[in-house]
């Protein structure tokens, strides 16, 4: 099984040129024109601002650009084939329109989706910096939703082996494993991605096959600095933690999470990720 992109690590804010915030914005009025909504609220802009979304009325509209010779494929696709694909026991906000165009130089695409009136865990950040309490229905929730992802056939790889292959020995100090059990997930399970009660799941554009252990092993590192959150995490997943190939599972995420820290990304959590996957390995982490 390789990782198609890094764990969606870096800073959520507006592009640092003016030319390109002003590019995206320009393309979120085109959308709203199209779709004839009218987008009022504030601007949410993604990972290193590749994303632009706002409420739009009872709707959220989403534009995310790339190079245009780096359009289409599994992460162009992800959300509008999580719509036909996945099952409505899985809660995620409804998909209501799609539309592509290119300039000479980026491709767009745009998504509206159903408003999600509850915010998520976190803004800005997919990491905890302080613990958090959800009820006791809202795990329950997490953990149904996780089983009825688990249960979609798909072709689409969230994780591949040859990731694994290249990188254990840099970031973790072993040996590659074989991940031998894989799973349905969602492949970016963290706090930003969470609503609080009732339960959404956002941002679906990269799930697919990865290893068991995976999506809470994200979860629960995203939490290392919300020691009790952390702990609740271990405690509600501990069926597949506490397995060998949720360990399995756990050390990819983890190892792909050291990779976004070795760049800078999360300098605070590094010590705690570093630590976690030393707890599972009994080797030490490498220094960068």
């Amino acid at each position: 099984m390789t990782v198609e992109r890094p764990v969606r690590e870096a800073v959520f804010a507006a592009p640092s040129e003016h030319g390109d915030r002003e590019r995206m914005r320009c393309a979120h009025v085109a959308a709203a024109r199209q779709f004839q909504v009218s987008a009022s609220g504030p601007e949410v802009w993604g990972w290193q601002g590749r994303t632009l979304g706002r409420r739009a009325g009872d709707c959220w509209l989403r534009v995310v650009s790339t190079a245009k010779d780096k359009a289409g494929g599994r992460l162009w696709e992800g959300t509008a084939i999580a719509d036909t694909h996945v099952p409505r026991s899985v809660p995620r906000p409804r998909l209501r329109g799609v539309l592509d165009w290119t300039s000479p130089d980026v491709a767009y695409r745009a998504e509206l989706t159903e408003y999600v009136p509850v915010p998520p865990v976190t803004r800005g950040t997919p990491a905890l910096d302080q613990d958090i309490a959800l009820p006791d229905s809202w795990w329950s929730e997490l953990r149904s939703a996780l089983g009825a992802l688990a249960t979609v056939p798909t072709d689409r790889e969230s994780v591949r082996q040859n990731w694994i292959d290249r990188n254990f020995r840099r970031f973790l100090g072993i040996d590659p494993v074989r991940v031998r059990e894989t799973t349905t997930g969602h492949a970016d399970l963290h706090w930003a991605n969470l609503t609080g009660a009732p339960l959404v799941l956002l941002d679906w554009e990269n799930w697919g096959r990865l290893p068991v252990g995976y999506d809470v092993g994200l979860l629960h590192a995203y939490s290392l600095a919300a020691p009790a959150t952390a702990a609740r995490v271990r405690h509600e997943f501990a069926h597949v933690l506490d397995t060998d190939a949720g360990r399995t599972g756990e050390l990819v995420a983890l190892a792909q999470l050291l990779q976004a820290c070795s760049r800078g990304v999360h300098p605070t959590l590094a010590p705690l990720i570093a630590r976690r996957a030393q707890e599972l390995t009994h080797t030490p982490v490498p220094t960068p």
